[in-house]
């Protein structure tokens, strides 16, 4: 579904938290709750990396873009017969936001930790069609980053790099769930770790909303570009929430990308919303694959 990691290293099972630099000051142990909730889901995860799947859904997927970054600077046009303007440029901003629709059948696989998604459009803007083999149509739209992002926050060999805190309790539909920080530590290099924030079931430790600022999206590069051309940091912010469930595994049924660029004073220009909805899920089969207590398979 969205962006978070890259569909190459998504946390397949061969993945492994890179190693931090010892910190000066080691940070206390979790109290007890928090620590008993961090081992239920650091289980959770285990099970999501080992799970395999076949289902369809109905993917419906709406973005909002702000062009004005794209309009960059502009130069007056010289007047006629007069010689080439070379006064100072002047940046025009697009006020009107461009509005994009699309609806796919959405079929998605995952066998031997490899995720493989096919579509088909069904609509676009309002107009009926049908395209098989369709490709997807905004670079925000990640599912299989969504679906294992919780294990770049709660998953084993990852906790040890964050700080966790229990930020409060809420009640997410019927469920009451405790919500948790994770900040990187001190001294954790930037790649692997995110910083997020997890709606989590204290009874059975499943992940049941997430928020995070991605580094690793899935096509990440298009981002990076993009902030080459603007002259500004690329910041994805991405919001999950798991409310498809099937033998134990929950799965992403609507996400949203927040896509900005920080300038040097650190203010965020959003250029693009996307909000995926997935509905209507069809189970073929829900699995899970051997591995040992690491994630490896």
């Amino acid at each position: 579904m969205f962006v978070l990691l890259s569909q190459a290293t998504a946390l397949g099972p061969s993945s492994a938290a890179p190693r931090l630099r010892p910190a000066q000051n080691p940070a206390p142990a979790p109290p007890p709750q928090l620590d008993a909730l961090l081992a239920k889901a650091a289980e959770y995860c285990r099970k999501l990396e080992s799970a395999a799947f076949d289902f369809v859904c109905r993917e419906e997927i709406a973005e909002s873009v702000n062009p004005s970054l794209d309009a960059g600077p502009k130069s007056p046009p010289p007047k006629s017969g007069g010689a080439p303007y070379t006064g100072p440029t002047i940046s025009i901003g697009w006020t009107n936001k461009i509005k994009r629709r699309f609806v796919y059948d959405y079929r998605c696989t995952r066998a031997g930790g490899v995720l493989r998604e096919t579509r088909t459009l069904l609509e676009e803007n309002g107009k009926r069609k049908v395209v098989p083999n369709a490709e997807l149509a905004t670079p925000a739209v990640v599912f299989g980053a969504a679906f294992l992002g919780p294990v770049g926050l709660f998953g084993e060999r990852f906790q040890p790099g964050y700080d966790f805190t229990v930020a409060g309790e809420e009640k997410l539909g019927t469920a009451r769930v405790l919500v948790v920080d994770a900040k990187p530590k001190p001294g954790a290099p930037p790649g692997p770790y995110l910083t997020g924030k997890a709606w989590v079931d204290p009874e059975t430790g499943d992940i049941l909303k997430i928020e995070w600022n991605e580094s690793r999206a899935g096509r990440l590069d298009v981002f990076e570009k993009r902030g080459q051309i603007y002259k500004r940091t690329p910041r994805l912010v991405v919001r999950s929430e798991f409310s498809a469930e099937k033998n134990g595994i929950r799965f992403p049924g609507r996400m949203s990308v927040e896509e900005a660029y920080l300038n040097d004073a650190g203010k965020a220009a959003v250029r693009s919303r996307t909000e995926a909805i997935y509905k209507d899920f069809k189970f073929f089969a829900v699995e899970f694959e051997a591995q040992d207590r690491a994630g490896r398979g």
